[in-house]
């Protein structure tokens, strides 16, 4: 298939790429600099230069694919402002997706989110719909319009994705931990620290997203979650050993302080399971699980 992969320089998705060629498709990548556009090249993947707010671009990669693969994100952004202007950005790249693929039956796959889908420490699965109340919910609006494409005469799916994709590069949630226990001279968790957090390395992730294409049925929704409850403290305390500082118990009033716009996130219990996924699919994942790539210590080289 001729695949329109946006975010396809991205964390994850400059791992699905190659996945996706070894299987023989053709990859077009959404290029929104001339440097991104060269790695693509390198890459083997054709350019096309655009953006997330390009809506024009999005409809002509979208129009001239077989399957669109959106990975892409708006993730430099800080506090919850931020945050639900990416949401939103989002949601407007989807329904203009959406729009060019109506009535064509083809595949459209969207990245969403695996955290905050429950509230009450039930481990979330993906016959979950998500509780439009948690602080994460902006996101899954984008995957609720997605999914309705179904009705339109599209082949819509979720990946969703945990709170931390690990491994070399990675420059999310566990950086952030990482960089805010250097700056503030100690690594924290909050209360007991026993809430949970889900995550998958990015080459599993990859290889999921390559699965899924051949074999996902339309509508689904995908957990990409290998480990799938991490104990928030013991996140803290390999940061800290890593980074030879003590590991601290924060009230809850002092997280903000402390986390800055992560605090809601470093607060959230978000156990997911991802046994119908792997069931579906025939997905294993084989990559370190997150305790095992802190240990590695390249979070740590710099």
């Amino acid at each position: 298939m001729r695949v329109f992969v946006t975010g396809a320089t991205g964390f994850i998705g400059s791992a699905a790429v190659p996945e996706l060629l070894d299987a023989g498709h053709e990859i077009v990548g959404l290029a929104r600099s001339e440097e991104a556009a060269a790695r693509l090249t390198a890459a083997g993947v054709e350019p096309h230069r655009g953006s997330l707010d390009d809506l024009d671009s999005l409809t002509r990669g979208a129009v001239a694919a077989d399957a669109v693969v959106h990975l892409a994100f708006i993730h430099d952004f800080a506090g919850a402002e931020g945050f639900a202007a990416a949401c939103a950005a989002d949601l407007r790249a989807i329904e203009t997706i959406g729009a060019a693929l109506e009535g064509t039956g083809k595949l459209f796959a969207i990245a969403s989110g695996a955290g905050g889908l429950r509230l009450d420490g039930r481990f979330a699965t993906e016959e979950d719909e998500g509780d439009l109340s948690s602080p994460l919910a902006a996101r899954r609006r984008s995957e609720i319009a997605a999914l309705a494409l179904a009705d339109r005469g599209v082949r819509p799916l979720s990946f969703r994705f945990p709170p931390t994709v690990h491994g070399r590069g990675d420059q999310g949630f566990i950086r952030t931990l990482v960089n805010i226990a250097r700056e503030k001279g100690t690594s924290a968790y909050v209360g007991d620290g026993a809430n949970r957090w889900t995550a998958v390395h990015r080459g599993d992730a990859g290889r999921l997203v390559r699965l899924a294409l051949d074999a996902a049925p339309a509508g689904v929704r995908l957990h990409v979650v290998d480990d799938e409850a991490v104990p928030f403290r013991a996140i803290a305390e390999s940061i800290g050993r890593q980074l030879g500082l003590p590991v601290t118990s924060l009230d809850p009033e002092d997280a903000p302080a402390h986390f800055g716009f992560v605090a809601h996130v470093a607060t959230l219990d978000m156990p997911a399971s991802s046994a119908v996924t792997r069931k579906l699919v025939g997905w294993e994942p084989v990559g370190p699980g997150l305790l095992a790539d802190l240990a590695e210590g390249h979070y740590f080289a710099s």
